[in-house]
């Protein structure tokens, strides 16, 4: 019975300890991941003067930006592509141009327009076009069976497989016009996949941020490179490619690309590279400036940018134009929620051509670091006190967050929180043990467990449970309202991510300011903040304090104004109304569900002035009771008999001009 007893348990164990690692895995290993590229990858230390941190200046982006578009206004005829491609091919040396673009339709209202272009392709012996493989089937069989016949012929690539295989991920592509078509001499997949990999449980987790590369995949019986693989190959003279389950190999070169291979691809996680202020990790040129160069030059004028520039480089093009354009083209990566898709692109050319990828550890060594670790926790709790013991798991945790932290540093991919949850859980499972070899009875076990929550948390939660309860008391207060101006139609000229983007960075410049004057926030709406100052923080001086709040947050948007307006973002103004009055403050709602509030006349007050500044063109006005505690360190304008939406008499409310602080 005991023997059975013993196997039932470590039957238990084993499956607690598979369970929480799996589940770890799949949720926090990602993250993790993502933070450990970003701050140790692509950092460098203060001593190491040769390791790559920027992308190579071997590879350049030309992109279709703002400053483009300013001059030629998009959509544009295609034929005003030309230009930048006639002093790409006439003027300089480029090694390859990849376009990272996809050209599926033809211009219906500009035929000519399109024909002029497709002429300028055709010239190029260097140029590589993008095309997309699609995950859905083909609306017509036949002709896309024929479609794919042809494209094949022409695209794709020879390879020879080792690998065990694997069903087709895609079943149709987007399709090239014609007179495209008979253009184009090379070409490379542009899709992009987001997902996480670590070692060789490959984990296709469809959390929207992209870190891996599918180099060459497989499609109606052929094979296709990306555009970085079709890069690489041009470069390289078309070497011979041997494919098995864990490499691409080119015999020829003496090189491999390491790849994980899961249900349907074969994955490399992208090695990212420290992004320039721009925003990009290799040099950038406006696509603008070179169509002016080649304005200049076809006129004997000095270009914008020499052609030099170019000589012997590879030439990403690409767009990155704000929302509203259909030219954004950004994806969120482990470095920035808004990486322009062509520096993704350029990251992975430089990777493939540069030998320069993350190692990825196979999963019987995270295993093995990770049972290793775990024998010395175990072993500590049984040999130390509990001081000792704690002191030391920490240490083990410590070491181990740093040695995963050096292998990121050295490209090396490890499990990073995993092996964390696996030490916590072997704590427990020690001390667990070592009460049962001590044969602790039950009842003191429970004592044990009882005691683990401390007495004064416990008060606490007694406490709060008791004034859990509807109700509150009068008290005099000031209530501040502050909201964005045009802030409606800011937000419909962005993308939610934007709006949102901006609005966390406003309300978490604004908090600590009401913090900072003994004021707590009681609510956010929508783009408008409500603070309340005199309660529940007990301040005799609240009307000071929220008029010196305002003040002070007035300055605070002047400072993020001028950070906007370098980052391409709106410029938003705020108004602010304060009042000072009596109001009900407490639990308002029902038994289930309530909210710490204040209510009454003088909030409402409040938000009339708050919405008077759009009438006055003024930022900050406040009430005559307000002024009245305010008036000996205020300069202020006052707005004589305003009728008051709600009040039958008319009042005085005064602009504050500054405040002596």
């Amino acid at each position: 019975m005991n023997r059975i007893k013993l196997i039932l348990s470590f039957t238990i164990i084993a499956f607690v300890f598979i369970f929480i690692s799996y589940i770890t895995y799949n949720t926090a290993e990602a993250k993790a991941y993502d933070y450990m590229l970003k701050h140790f990858t692509i950092q460098k230390l203060p001593f190491d003067t040769h390791k790559q941190v920027h992308g190579s200046d071997d590879i350049v982006l030309v992109m279709i930006d703002s400053k483009t578009v300013e001059k030629y206004r998009w959509p544009w005829k295609r034929e005003t592509n030309c230009k930048l491609f006639e002093y790409l091919n006439n003027y300089t040396d480029s090694k390859v141009i990849v376009h990272d673009s996809i050209l599926a339709t033809l211009d219906r209202d500009y035929p000519q327009s399109d024909k002029k272009f497709f002429h300028t392709l055709s010239k190029f012996d260097n140029l590589v076009e993008g095309f997309m493989p699609v995950i859905k089937n083909w609306d017509n069989p036949e002709k896309g069976k024929a479609y794919d016949s042809k494209f094949g012929d022409k695209f794709s690539i020879k390879v020879t497989d080792k690998s065990t295989p694997s069903p087709d991920l895609y079943g149709s592509m987007m399709t090239f016009p014609e007179p495209y078509f008979n253009v184009v001499k090379y070409t490379g997949s542009v899709s992009m996949l987001p997902g996480f990999i670590n070692g060789n449980l490959a984990n296709w987790s469809m959390d929207e941020i992209y870190r891996n590369h599918e180099y060459i995949f497989k499609y109606k019986g052929k094979y296709y490179p990306s555009l970085a693989m079709r890069t690489f190959l041009l470069v390289k003279n078309n070497p011979e490619i041997i494919i098995t389950n864990k490499s691409i190999n080119f015999p020829e070169l003496n090189y491999k690309i390491k790849h994980t291979k899961n249900y349907y691809q074969k994955i490399t996680p992208i090695r990212f590279y420290k992004l320039y202020p721009t925003g990009y990790s290799h040099i950038r040129y406006s696509a603008v400036d070179l169509m002016d160069s080649y304005d200049n030059l076809k006129s004997g004028k000095k270009p914008v940018i020499n052609p030099a520039e170019f000589k012997d480089k590879i030439v990403v093009i690409g767009a990155n134009v704000p929302a509203g354009t259909g030219l954004n083209d950004n994806k969120n990566t482990p470095v920035s929620v808004n990486h322009p898709g062509a520096d993704i692109q350029a990251s992975v050319i430089d990777n493939v051509l540069h030998n320069d990828f993350m190692n990825v550890l196979p999963d019987w060594i995270n295993i093995l670091l990770t049972l290793i670790g775990m024998i010395f926790v175990y072993s500590f709790i049984r040999v130390f006190n509990l001081l000792k013991s704690i002191l030391s798991v920490l240490g083990v945790i410590a070491v181990y967050l740093l040695f995963a932290a050096g292998c990121f540093y050295c490209k090396t991919v490890v499990s990073v929180l995993t092996p964390v949850v696996m030490f916590v859980l072997t704590i427990i499972l020690a001390y667990t043990h070592k009460f049962v070899l001590e044969n602790r009875s039950k009842e003191k076990v429970k004592s044990a467990m009882g005691k683990y929550m401390s007495e004064d948390v416990m008060k606490r939660v007694v406490m709060n449970i008791d004034n859990l309860g509807l109700g509150g008391k009068k008290a005099t207060v000031t209530v501040l309202f502050s909201d964005i101006r045009g802030f409606t139609s800011m937000s419909e000229q962005m993308s939610a991510q934007q709006v949102s983007e901006i609005l966390n960075e406003y309300f978490t410049a604004m908090e600590p300011i009401i913090s900072k004057y003994n004021g707590i926030i009681n609510k956010f709406i929508g783009d408008a903040i409500m603070a309340v100052f005199g309660e529940p923080i007990q301040d005799k001086n609240h009307a000071q304090n929220a008029v010196k709040c305002a003040y002070e947050m007035l300055e605070k948007v002047k400072e993020l104004q001028k950070k906007w307006v370098k980052e391409n973002k709106p410029k938003i103004e705020i108004g602010i109304g304060i009042n000072t009055g009596e109001v009900f403050v407490g639990n308002i709602g029902s038994i289930n569900r309530m909210e710490y509030t204040v209510i009454g006349d003088t909030v409402n007050l409040a938000s009339r002035l708050e919405s008077y500044n759009k009438v006055y063109k003024t930022k900050l006005l406040i009430s005559p009771t307000t002024y009245e505690e305010v008036k000996s360190f205020t300069d202020v304008i006052k707005i004589s008999d305003v009728q008051i939406r709600g009040k039958s008499h008319k009042m005085d409310i005064y602009e504050v001009l500054k405040v002596t602080l």
